[in-house]
């Protein structure tokens, strides 16, 4: 099965990272299998910030250290060894690009008004009706996917909901009438 790709514009800078959260909460639910979600935020001069959900740098320097003390420990220089993984590991982080790619991402966030963010999606697998009931009414507007037309329509629709479950149903006027 192939990944599903999504990216949704929201026009302040906070609601993508909320409904970051809600999908990871969603993922620890066995709901929704992430690939990769990065939050981009553009700041008031237009520029691009990603936010990664991990740091590939720091993960590359921690595997690098222990692998290098490893290595060193074998070669009875264990402090050298250390150090060569250490930034070799954080070196090879930085240059990996896991998931979505960050060009991408950047390109089409910086078409958007200073303010605003975009969360992009990939996902592995899903259970549809279960993630679009817990995104319905949180706004944003589908800018790409990889869904076909009728779930990009039905995802729209669920962002663009809004929460009347929650409303309190009038009572109808039971008097009789006169």
């Amino acid at each position: 099965m192939a990944n599903t790709f999504v990216a949704v514009a929201y026009d302040d800078r906070y609601t993508a990272e909320e409904v970051r959260l809600r999908l990871l909460r969603m993922q620890k639910e066995y709901l929704i299998d992430l690939e990769d979600a990065v939050v981009a935020v553009v700041d008031e001069k237009g520029g691009v910030k990603l936010h990664q959900i991990t740091n590939l740098t720091a993960v590359g320097a921690v595997t690098g250290s222990f692998w290098g003390l490893l290595i060193g420990m074998l070669f009875m220089n264990p402090l050298l060894g250390l150090a060569v993984g250490a930034g070799s590991g954080a070196l090879s982080g930085a240059l990996t690009d896991v998931g979505i790619n960050d060009d991408f991402m950047k390109k089409l966030a910086s078409e958007l008004k200073p303010g605003s963010s975009v969360l992009f999606v990939l996902v592995k697998q899903f259970t549809p009706d279960k993630v679009l009931a817990e995104l319905e009414g949180t706004g944003g507007r589908v800018l790409r996917t990889s869904l076909s037309h009728d779930d990009e329509i039905k995802l729209q629709a669920a962002l663009d909901a809004t929460k009347a479950k929650t409303e309190i149903p009038t009572a109808p006027n039971l008097e009789k009438p006169a």
